[in-house]
């Protein structure tokens, strides 16, 4: 089967491979990207490289069920967006090609969640139901087995004593917070940590005003008193995750990987070093649309790639982006 196949991939090949097989799928059994790729006639006889699959605009998880086979929804996650605003709806059939792609790749770039105490500050995703980030961050915190793991909402001054005292302690710690949430912790208090990654999953939602990255990385360095902020790029539509060690540069895990459209041609790709739209090829979702053009700009340079924020005319979104 497919599915197996995502996350034995090893080098440019499987990925072309599988691609190439998980487009005539969901071709054939996507009824919303069935219409849309035949409108713009490109169907599976005329595809022979991934760089030549349609896009599906991210829009349409807003209005349409992106839903391939004919499995029911175990779950579906809900992006935050703005009061009054439409929200996407990802239906995911199938948990456990979810647990298995964040749980994967946070192996791939950090290890085992078992090394660490992790700790998470999400209060805006805590404080409405259908969280995708949620459920990847309780699960991680599970896969823990550590007591000291958790989530904090408004509990600053406690979570302030928690990392002083892992990090003096000489306990590896993972801090995954939301960007306002992490500035609060670092106004109310300085840190000097030695032992802790500190990510940061997006914007400010509405709390604060919106900063470019490197200034907010900035401020959460000096705050935390770490050499890096590292950084995760995801969304409701997704079922992978970039990640970044810091200097705003994220990579992708084997399953997964970011295009870039020319803004003035959505069918087109940008060269190396272009800044455009991002097209992501998320093949964990296979039972939903691997193949998204999304609202967000950035530029890529071989595997490492920039996010750099948003078109002017897209609505602000939940999860992980900063306006330039």
């Amino acid at each position: 089967m497919i599915k197996e196949r995502i996350f034995q991939i090893k080098n440019h090949k499987d990925f072309t491979d599988v691609c190439l097989e998980v487009f005539d799928y969901q071709f054939h059994n996507n009824p919303v990207y069935h219409k849309f790729c035949s409108l713009l006639d490109r169907t599976p006889d005329k595809i022979n490289h991934y760089r030549e699959i349609p896009f599906l605009p991210i829009e349409f998880f807003k209005s349409k069920e992106i839903i391939s086979g004919d499995l029911l929804p175990q779950i579906t996650f809900t992006s935050s967006g703005t009061t009054g605003s439409n929200t996407s709806k990802h239906h995911v059939t199938d948990l456990d090609i979810y647990e298995h792609s964040f749980l994967d790749a946070f192996e791939n770039f950090y290890g085992d969640p078992k090394d660490y105490t992790i700790l998470a500050l999400l209060p805006s995703y805590l404080e409405r139901t259908g969280s995708s980030l949620i459920y990847m961050v309780d699960s991680l915190i599970k896969n823990s087995e550590n007591k000291d793991s958790g989530f904090y909402l408004n509990n600053l001054k406690e979570l302030s004593q928690k990392l002083e005292e892992l990090d003096k302690g000489g306990k590896k710690v993972f801090l995954i917070g939301v960007s306002f949430a992490l500035l609060d912790l670092v106004e109310k208090k300085s840190l000097q940590l030695n032992n802790t990654i500190v990510m940061e999953t997006g914007g400010m939602k509405g709390r604060r005003k919106e900063m470019i990255r490197t200034e907010l990385h900035a401020h959460l360095k000096k705050g935390f008193g770490v050499d890096a902020i590292h950084s995760e790029y995801g969304m409701t539509e997704l079922l992978s995750q970039a990640y970044s060690n810091g200097h705003g540069i994220f990579k992708c895990p084997a399953w997964m990987e970011i295009l870039i459209r020319d803004p003035e041609d959505a069918l087109s790709l940008q060269p190396d070093g272009k800044t455009g739209g991002i097209n992501v090829i998320d093949l964990a979702n296979i039972n939903s649309c691997s193949f998204i053009a999304t609202q967000d700009l950035g530029k890529k340079n071989n595997d490492e790639i920039e996010i750099l924020g948003r078109f002017d005319n897209s609505d602000l979104r939940g999860c992980n982006l900063l306006i330039l």
